[in-house]
């Protein structure tokens, strides 16, 4: 158990540095580690990550001119943003903090 924490704590620390960053294909690979073995479980933190992951994927589609796809992907994103007001995890503070992050993007690229 320890060793889990431990490795989404990482993934997810690798994550906000690639983002923050604006290299937001290598954010995506961060996460898809994390996401991919678990993709089929029905919990909502794995349901979470896929929200995260389609949201660095929709940065990287509008950074190279493919709006539409971009789109889609950040409506993915939007589609799993509600479990985040009810999950229940020792991750809830790391993943608020990504999300804070993930808005406060998407915001500023909508001023431009």
């Amino acid at each position: 158990m320890a060793q889990e924490f431990e490795g989404i704590t990482k993934a997810f620390e690798s994550f906000e540095r690639s983002f923050s960053e604006g290299r937001y294909y290598d954010a995506h690979e961060d996460l898809e580690p994390l996401w991919y073995p678990s993709r089929f479980d029905n919990k909502d933190e794995v349901r979470l990550w896929k929200g995260f992951i389609n949201a660095a994927v929709s940065f990287e589609l509008m950074r190279r001119g493919r709006i539409n796809p971009s789109e889609v992907a950040w409506q993915t994103y939007l589609k799993y943003h509600p479990i985040l007001e009810t999950l229940v995890t020792p991750h809830k503070e790391l993943y608020v903090k990504i999300d804070a992050l993930i808005q406060s993007r998407r915001i500023q690229c909508q001023n431009f």
